[in-house]
């Protein structure tokens, strides 16, 4: 009695998982027939492929569903910028730490004996000094140079009118926004959208240092700090070669696109520094 009771509740179940999953089938197939009439309609490639599609349609309604909504998500992903899988955005949503230590966002000047022994360089030409520097860098997730100290002024000349712009650099699906500050020695850079949600408070992805202390035989050290989680070397690279074009060389139509960003606002188009970045010819 026990036995056939059991067997009676597990073929009245059967029955009503079948009747369940039918009635799921069947809605599914005719949400698939609704969207398939609207693919007529909207898509010109549609009669290529209609053989192909109606079959998928007919054989697994939800799988034609499903495909759908995987090629609806890859249309909403953003143009410009990291796609989720490269970046969790969520993390922008929490203000980190600045990158290095608390006087790299200080007003005052970064001093070069918080990086290495001055006595090392105090007899060296400047030719010794810049070798030392590289090498000492090599193996470190930091950018290096050493440039003229003619160069440097005119940069920081440049900075007085124009502290503050902004720099693309290439992404997988497009370009990303990334904003600079000049301060004292230093460039600070965060990613634009960093910059709308945390203000002032936003964590740094790179910082510029440019150390004067040898000035006198004609270089200045520069030192570039990168968060590894948000740029690569070749993209920290890649905005220190943006801002000696902008700020070192007195090209026109740079020169014109800081005015317009600082003097002129409204009438800034990101698209023209996209297409100087493009025009580049290294």
């Amino acid at each position: 009695m026990a036995a056939f009771s059991f067997f009676s509740r597990f073929l009245l179940r059967s029955k009503q998982f079948a009747a369940i999953r039918s009635f799921h089938m069947s809605s599914a197939r005719e949400r698939s027939e609704k969207v398939l009439e609207e693919l007529k309609g909207k898509n010109p490639y549609f009669e290529k492929y209609a053989s192909k599609i109606a079959a998928v349609q007919q054989n697994s309604p939800e799988e034609f569903l499903s495909r759908l909504d995987n090629v609806d998500k890859e249309k909403k992903k953003p143009k410009f910028g990291l796609s989720e899988v490269q970046r969790d955005y969520s993390e922008l949503l929490q203000p980190k730490a600045p990158l290095g230590t608390e006087s790299s966002r200080d007003i005052t000047h970064r001093k070069l004996s918080d990086v290495m022994r001055l006595e090392l360089i105090e007899d060296k030409s400047a030719d010794d000094i810049k070798h030392l520097w590289l090498e000492y860098h090599r193996d470190k997730d930091v950018i290096t140079a050493a440039i003229p100290v003619d160069q440097f002024n005119q940069m920081m000349e440049c900075a007085k009118q124009y502290p503050v712009f902004i720099l693309p650099i290439p992404r997988s699906e497009g370009y990303e926004f990334i904003m600079l500050q000049f301060a004292a020695n230093t460039i600070h850079f965060t990613p634009l959208l960093n910059y709308q949600v945390h203000k002032e408070n936003a964590p740094e992805c790179l910082n510029i240092t440019m150390f004067t202390e040898c000035s006198d035989k004609g270089i200045i050290l520069m030192r570039g700090e990168y968060d590894t989680k948000v740029i690569n070397a070749q993209e920290a690279q890649c905005l220190a070669n943006q801002v000696q074009l902008y700020y070192c060389q007195k090209n026109v139509s740079k020169l014109h696109l800081l005015e317009t960003f600082t003097r002129h606002p409204d009438k800034f188009k990101h698209m023209d520094i996209i297409e100087e970045l493009n025009n580049l010819k290294i």
